[in-house]
């Protein structure tokens, strides 16, 4: 029994598998040696050759783990590193001119800076060896006393973060990583919206985040998003391949850029349908044109009555130049939200929820448009996989 728990306890101490592709890790290593190789060009630059005091401090080098390898971590944000090392530089050097005993020192100026980046909300690991290299530096740095935090220590700090700035953005990792929180987005009425009202919404996550009462690497959006992409993972399991393809309307109407406004509306009206696709001649989709785009440009006009300004609109001016609109390219939506065919139709919920999507055109393989998927569609997909998920044998 013994033997058995001291295995169970042993097992705590091998790490968990790394989930992080090779060319991830490959980004957080050039970066890193870009990162402290041009930090410590330009502060000998700055500074000087002749001066005496190092050009980089060791506790940049945990700094540079965090700001290239885990970029996402509250942890590694430019109020973390600027703030925590520059409060734990000011509390080491506080420690060190006012206490004698070394070890006493080091373990104040820990304890403080701790405490100091917990209430200003700057906690910054490598900010404790700042704070310990101020106590334990030598009379070097003793020396230098509080302009120890502008030299190395400030300088260090913002010019790696300008590195780290520079290099995850073009890199393709959003850098800072600041929490955008989807019950910050703005809906038309005080309702939750549609995709908060099933599974957790925002407000469990903050209430157990609350409950928790641990520092979490691993900012709050991130979560909220691991965790809809789980829940979202379950009930692909469950409802089983569906695909757009699957559910998608195949014989789709669309037009060009330069297809006329009056065709364009004969064929809303003809088909029935609120919104087409505009594609240009290899049928690739540049925008959408609904009944909206004509309504609010319809609304400009001077004729009075609907019918009449719609009219108006509609009609081919003869002009060579006119500020009046006269083709479809002029008045549709560039902004389209599109889905691949091979896209899993779950993945279509928040297109169709939160940004108020009612139709979205499907692309094949090489980006042309081969379908269109609307609301009811969704819906029909969702319940023939439910119920085909009700018929399998528990």
């Amino acid at each position: 029994m013994y033997i058995i728990a001291m295995r169970q306890w042993l097992r705590g101490f091998v790490p968990g598998q790394m989930r992080v592709g090779y060319r991830e890790r490959i980004r957080a290593c050039i970066g890193a040696l870009i990162g402290i190789f041009v930090t410590g060009v330009a502060t000998r630059f700055l500074l000087g050759p002749d001066v005496a005091l190092p050009m980089l401090v060791a506790p940049m080098g945990a700094s540079a783990v965090l700001l290239f390898a885990l970029p996402s971590s509250p942890l590694a944000q430019p109020w973390s590193i600027i703030g925590g090392n520059l409060v734990s530089a000011a509390i080491g050097v506080t420690c060190s001119q006012w206490i004698s005993d070394p070890q006493l020192a080091a373990s104040l100026a820990i304890a403080g800076a701790i405490g100091a980046m917990l209430a200003l909300r700057c906690l910054h690991p490598p900010s404790g060896a700042v704070a310990l290299t101020a106590v334990l530096g030598g009379p070097l740095i003793h020396a230098e006393g509080y302009h120890f935090l502008l030299v190395p220590i400030g300088i260090n700090s913002v010019l790696l973060l300008g590195a780290a700035l520079l290099y995850n953005n073009l890199t393709r990792h959003r850098y800072p990583h600041s929490a955008v929180h989807s019950h910050d987005k703005l809906h038309a009425t005080k309702d939750q919206p549609p995709g908060d009202r099933l599974g957790f919404t925002p407000a469990d996550l903050d209430f157990v985040m609350k409950n928790y009462n641990e520092v979490l690497d691993v900012s709050r959006d991130d979560l909220e998003s691991l965790l809809m992409q789980a829940e979202m993972h379950a009930y692909r399991r469950r409802l089983g391949e569906i695909t757009c393809a699957d559910i998608m309307s195949r014989d789709v109407v669309a037009v060009e850029y330069g297809t006329a406004l009056s065709e364009a509306w004969g064929l809303l009206q003809k088909h029935h349908v609120k919104a087409l696709p505009v594609v240009d001649r290899v049928r690739r989709v540049i925008g959408m044109v609904s009944q909206h785009d004509f309504v609010r440009h319809v609304e400009t006009g001077e004729h009075a009555g609907f019918e009449g300004r719609l009219r108006e609109l509609l009609k081919k001016s003869g002009l060579s130049h006119t500020e009046k609109p006269e083709v479809v390219g002029q008045i549709m939506t560039r902004q389209v939200h599109t889905a691949d065919a091979r896209m899993h139709i779950v993945e279509l919920v928040p297109l169709l929820s939160e940004y108020g999507v009612h139709h979205i055109p499907v692309l094949d393989a090489e980006r042309r448009l081969c379908g269109i998927v609307t609301n009811t569609d969704l819906v029909v997909g969702l319940y023939r996989g439910r119920l085909a998920d009700l018929a399998e044998p528990r």
